[in-house]
């Protein structure tokens, strides 16, 4: 399992002063990219460079971020298509009951009520209302598409890394 959690992609730069376009994958971007918050940029070889943030503002689907000492275009425009990262250990957020990090739940197999094991979760969707989860199924066939709902998710088993659903009807149809 890896040291470091995604919080963020930046996909572009906005304007010439520094500012960077980021895809957001924290449910918490106002500690995230809080000013003074320290995150580091994974490029493609898996190195990391420390940033500290300067400013943070929503615009449109985007979050728009600055860093200290990076105050033009040509200091960030090679960080195009990386990652925005911090180390496991300061994942410090408390959850409510049956609220899980993404980071938590792949990788979890997935088992139906009947006790058949379909799969293991190898992403989740975010497409509105609720998470959906991508379950690459055991046996050849297309990935289930699991609604994280009451009337699906049955339960979920952290430390064994096990989820029970109960397959609605059309869910488990290829």
């Amino acid at each position: 399992m890896s040291d470091w959690l995604n919080v963020g992609k930046i996909v572009n730069t906005h304007g010439i002063r520094g500012e960077v376009r980021v895809i957001s994958r924290t449910d918490f971007p106002e500690k995230r990219y809080a000013a003074g918050s320290k995150l580091y940029v994974a490029d493609e070889f898996g190195e990391r460079t420390p940033v500290i943030v300067s400013s943070w503002r929503q615009h449109k689907q985007f979050d728009l971020l600055t860093f200290d000492g990076l105050a033009n275009v040509n200091d960030v425009e090679k960080w195009k298509g990386t990652l925005l990262q911090i180390p496991r250990e300061k994942l410090t957020d408390e959850l409510y009951e049956g609220e899980y990090y993404y980071h938590e739940i792949i990788g979890c197999r997935v088992f139906t009520d009947a006790g058949e094991e379909l799969g293991t979760i190898k992403e989740i969707l975010s497409p509105g209302a609720n998470d959906v989860w991508v379950v690459k199924r055991k046996h050849p066939g297309k990935d289930v598409l699991v609604p994280y709902i009451e009337d699906v998710v049955k339960n979920v088993n952290i430390e064994e890394k096990q989820v029970v659903i109960y397959p609605m009807e059309g869910l488990l149809d290829e």
